[in-house]
């Protein structure tokens, strides 16, 4: 695997610069986005682009504002913030359809994304979408009530995470723009092709989410693929093949 190259920067007016790394190619474009207090210098981003550089598939990452390489403070950011930063940058740099891959909050993130391009610009938009251990509503099922409580009445709550040395902050201005945004209470009108991949030992997302997810999608051809031994990050070898493997079909049946 290489080491990631300098990113590109998308100035803007309004909201903080994003950091991007873009390489074109044949369509659709892959668009990975990343997890919460996650960026585009993981493991499983910075493999898929490799893949798509050395086939010559189109493929973006980024840095949302206030995560990685990116301006902004962390704190100042709220999902819907999030999802604007993702649409900002497809609508400047690709044209075509993209296939979007969501890892844990991207996958969240994901779904938002596509549901405001189709209905913006249709269906054809949407090539298909791979969830890493997709976590839509998190803000519901992902926190206990006192630590809801904590959050609404602190304005933001501080854990310890094993997956960096800074605390995870969730703040009550993300909390509240994740609970009216919440998707899996009905139907999910996307139609496209999708994949979701999880890891049954998955302590931070539990694999029903996946389940309930296919279950809310419109889309006729959705499938749940579950690995054994597989943890949240789903980051090992045989789970980035995987990944690349499941990206690689649905980017050649388009």
């Amino acid at each position: 695997m290489s080491e990631p190259a300098m990113p590109d920067y998308l100035d803007r007016a309004d909201r903080p610069r994003l950091a991007y790394r873009h390489v074109a190619g044949r369509g659709p474009t892959i668009v990975f986005l990343p997890g919460y207090m996650s960026d585009m210098a993981g493991g499983k981003a910075t493999a898929l682009f490799d893949w798509a550089a050395s086939e010559g598939r189109a493929c973006l990452l980024l840095d949302y504002a206030g995560c990685g390489l990116s301006d902004g403070l962390f704190a100042d950011q709220n999902l819907l913030d999030w999802r604007g930063d993702v649409l900002v940058l497809i609508d400047a740099k690709i044209d075509g359809p993209v296939l979007i891959v969501g890892s844990s909050m991207g996958g969240w993130l994901m779904l938002l994304a596509a549901l405001a391009l189709v209905r913006r610009d249709g269906p054809r938009r949407i090539a298909g979408l791979v969830g890493i251990a997709a976590a839509p509503d998190f803000t519901d099922w992902g926190f206990s009530p006192e630590e809801k409580a904590i959050i609404l009445a602190e304005g933001a709550l501080v854990e310890d995470t094993p997956y960096s040395d800074q605390p995870y902050v969730t703040t009550r201005g993300f909390f509240q723009s994740g609970e009216a945004n919440r998707l899996l209470d009905a139907d999910i009108p996307l139609a496209c092709p999708v994949r979701l991949l999880h890891g049954q030992e998955d302590g931070d997302v539990p694999p029903e989410i996946s389940l309930r997810l296919a279950a809310a999608l419109a889309s006729e051809d959705v499938q749940v693929t579950l690995v054994k031994g597989g943890d949240h990050r789903l980051s090992r070898d045989g789970d980035i093949a995987l990944l690349i493997d499941t990206v690689a079909r649905l980017a050649a049946a388009n």
